[in-house]
């Protein structure tokens, strides 16, 4: 939970996502999630500044902690992750066509998503000190 610097800014966005395989099937064993590890690790690489904090993959759904910067939409994040991923997988294991028919989908149309972040209490004490902070610059007499 640092605080990310760009070119013109300060941030500290960081997302709890979660989305889950379509018909919450139990696609996911062990392999199939190295694969996806390795995937949208891979994704990422087009995205600078995002990146995954924390991952979890479960039997039929995935869980990030995920940083994402102001300048990058979650929903176009999710989208290419989501979107890229199935694409990687179907590719890789066409036993999924099987699994999902004839259709190119792995995973549910949907997603959650939650922001990490300080609570109210301490962004209320830090605006606090910095009004106290800020009047006690110095004074130029002119």
């Amino acid at each position: 939970m640092e605080i990310r610097l760009s070119g013109h800014g300060a941030y500290r966005t960081e997302y709890h996502v979660v989305w889950i395989t379509k018909y919450r099937r139990r696609v996911l064993n062990s392999g199939l999630a190295a694969f996806v590890r390795k995937s949208l690790l891979h994704i990422l690489r087009s995205m600078p500044g995002v990146e995954i904090i924390e991952l979890n993959i479960q039997e039929e759904h995935v869980h990030t902690l995920i940083v994402i910067p102001p300048k990058y939409s979650v929903s176009d994040v999710v989208g290419r992750l989501k979107g890229q991923s199935a694409s990687f997988l179907r590719k890789r294991y066409s036993w999924l066509g099987k699994v999902y028919r004839a259709r190119n989908i792995v995973w549910s149309p949907g997603y959650f998503v939650s922001t990490i972040g300080i609570d109210e209490e301490v962004i209320r004490r830090y605006i606090k000190y910095q009004q106290a902070q800020d009047s006690g610059q110095a004074k130029l007499d002119l």
